[in-house]
């Protein structure tokens, strides 16, 4: 359900997504904890609306958000509705925890098959299509084993949002 209060809409350059919030490290017990620390700190912050940490969860459990690229990330986000400020939250996890599957992949059971995630990119966007070529980017780095494993390596948040916001800008040396 959308939110009912009004949503500002402060001007991002086109194309650009800025790193909105960056946790290192962060401990959680499963893909949802992880999911509501993110969304509590975006909350909390002002850059998403009340509904969104609902509207997160609930997308990501009918609609996975796992990738298995080199090292398996995940890219949970949830409607627009939802978005005050667009950007992007990144979070490296201390241990892996299973998302399922992008695009349906099953396993035996039929459910979703889990992908062991460390590096969790979440795009908040009021309008993808102003954002193409930034996510068409941010895929890019996600399937580069060497630039997972430098936004992996950040030693503090700062860090993470540092290296994070090099690499979506094109500088190799993140």
């Amino acid at each position: 359900m959308p939110p009912t209060e009004p949503r500002p809409e402060p001007p991002v350059p086109e194309g650009e997504l800025d790193i909105v919030l960056a946790l290192s490290g962060l401990r959680a017990a499963d893909a949802e904890d992880a999911l509501r620390t993110l969304a509590a700190h975006l909350l909390d912050e002002g850059s998403v609306a009340e509904g969104f940490p609902a509207a997160l969860l609930e997308r990501e459990r009918s609609y996975p958000t796992g990738l298995p690229t080199p090292l398996p990330t995940a890219i949970p986000h949830a409607d627009p509705a939802f978005v005050h400020r667009p950007g992007l939250a990144i979070a490296t996890l201390a241990e892996p925890v299973d998302f399922g599957e992008m695009g349906g992949g099953t396993g035996e059971d039929r459910a979703p098959r889990r992908l062991p995630v460390r590096l969790i990119a979440m795009p908040l966007l009021t309008d993808a299509r102003a954002h193409l070529r930034a996510l068409q980017h941010l895929m890019a780095v996600l399937r580069d084993e060497a630039q997972v494993t430098r936004l992996l390596d950040a030693a503090d948040d700062t860090d993470l949002a540092g290296r994070a916001s090099r690499l979506l800008a094109g500088e190799e040396d993140a």
